[in-house]
């Protein structure tokens, strides 16, 4: 912990381990692709206007013409986002094509049974999220095999994103007043959870120029992606059901994605957290130490259990001892895990600016979340079990950022702190559902 009087040497070092940060391949020189890119994405806003008028409002519509600016302006600002965007575009646009309004084309075409409907397009996001986990871990034995992790964690997501974009388009088809974006159900944000968490790293990976986290950030991926699974097939949850009342809401549109990035983050912060104490307990013959990182570990391991209140035991009992063993073996090979890893400096920067924009989105999620429940139900603020839990998420990073930013706290302290905030942070996304019932109960288990 390093305080006041260090605090500014302590910044100083932080900024010059920063100077070798990769920007070239993040940004170039604005140039005619641009310009081709952005005359693409203005005729597609228009094509959109013309085609579907009375599916917007008038907000809507002014979103979706100013949206090519900041899409190209985001594309130029890391130049993979770009061609990340255009293959989930053409694929997305391929299969609503496909679809030609016929709904059940989804079980007889080729295409969209094994590959772009929605569902098939999820099921391939969580396939490519586990081999990018497994290729991750392996690199740290053969480094020459990091690059394809971070193949299948692009490959990933640019289905994920189909996904969610085609499964919009489905419900459209199911009934044109049931049609809504795909963020409204445990099912769909997990699938945000996933898209959102893994493009975020994907960025720090290259602005940094290491793949030596992707183990650790896709590990909090995969568990994701097995509740993803289990809730797939034993909860018949990507089945499109129609929006209640209170979630016919243009605010869900802003809130949901805004209190995602939130949560991506945040639990990349943990991550790298826990990448940051196996390092630093690298050298360590004793496991004293990592007492308390055996207990936050087991604490987020054990979560999963709670989904045993509804059955499935043995599943879960499954999850929880893969874990254990996971969470043992990189302990037991925490030496030549740390040698690969970023310095100390690089992790804590990451941890800080993955804070620092979860913090930002997420009290923007909760301003609009209370215009929303203003809407719905007449008030601003009830202390909902949701809310009370989401203010508490919000006083844990907002004394965390007070804490790096006032005192200059750094180190093993804020590493710790930042993975004992994912526990919060789950239980404020999933546990609030499970054990207390109340207005935000929608993704009820």
């Amino acid at each position: 912990m390093l305080v006041d009087s260090k605090a500014a040497a302590v910044a100083a070092k932080w900024e010059r381990a920063s100077e070798g940060v990769n920007t070239e391949s993040l940004r170039g020189r604005f140039n005619w692709t641009d310009i081709v890119y952005f005359i693409a994405l203005m005729a597609a806003a228009i094509y959109f206007l013309v085609e579907w008028p009375d599916s917007m409002d008038i907000y809507e519509k002014v979103i979706l013409l100013c949206s090519p600016f900041a899409v190209v302006w985001v594309g130029w600002l890391w130049r993979p986002l770009r061609a990340y965007m255009i293959a989930t575009f053409v694929l997305a646009a391929f299969a609503v094509l496909v679809y030609s309004g016929d709904l059940s084309k989804g079980d007889s075409n080729f295409f969209l049974k094994y590959l772009l409907s929605s569902q098939s397009a999820v099921l391939w996001m969580c396939a490519l999220y586990f081999m990018s986990t497994i290729v991750y871990w392996f690199a740290f034995a053969n480094k020459n095999l990091a690059w394809m992790g971070s193949a299948f964690a692009w490959a990933g997501t640019v289905l994920g994103s189909v996904g969610l974009l085609v499964r919009w388009r489905e419900s459209h088809l199911i009934a044109f007043d049931m049609g809504h974006i795909p963020v409204s159900n445990l099912y769909e944000v997990f699938v945000l959870f996933c898209l959102i968490t893994v493009l975020f790293y994907l960025y720090y990976e290259r602005r940094y120029n290491t793949r030596a986290l992707g183990g650790f950030i896709m590990l909090v991926v995969a568990s994701a992606v097995t509740f993803l699974l289990w809730y797939t097939f034993l909860r018949d949850a990507a089945t499109i059901q129609p929006l209640n009342n209170a979630l016919n809401s243009w605010w869900m549109k802003l809130h949901v994605p805004a209190n995602f990035v939130g949560y991506g983050t945040f639990a990349l912060s943990a991550m790298v957290g826990f990448a940051y104490l196996v390092k630093l307990h690298g050298e360590t013959t004793t496991w004293r130490p990592m007492i308390p990182l055996l207990l936050i570990g087991g604490a987020l391991v054990a979560e999963p259990l709670m989904f045993s209140s509804r059955g499935d035991y043995a599943l879960w009992f499954i999850y929880f001892g893969l874990s254990v063993i996971v969470v043992a073996g990189i302990l037991v090979c925490r030496k030549r895990i740390a040698a690969s890893l970023p310095s100390f400096e690089v992790l804590d920067d990451i941890m800080y600016r993955a804070i620092s924009i979860g913090f930002a989105f997420f009290t923007v999620a909760t301003v609009l979340g209370a215009f929303w429940a203003a809407d719905a139900w007449g008030t601003y603020w009830q202390w909902d079990p949701k809310e009370t839990w989401a203010f508490i998420v919000w006083l844990n990073y907002a004394a965390w950022l007070h804490l790096r930013l006032m005192k200059g706290m750094r180190g093993q302290v804020m590493a710790y702190w930042a993975l004992a905030g994912l526990v919060v942070t789950t239980f404020a996304f999933l546990g609030v559902n499970i054990f207390l019932s109340g207005l935000h109960s929608y993704g009820e288990l």
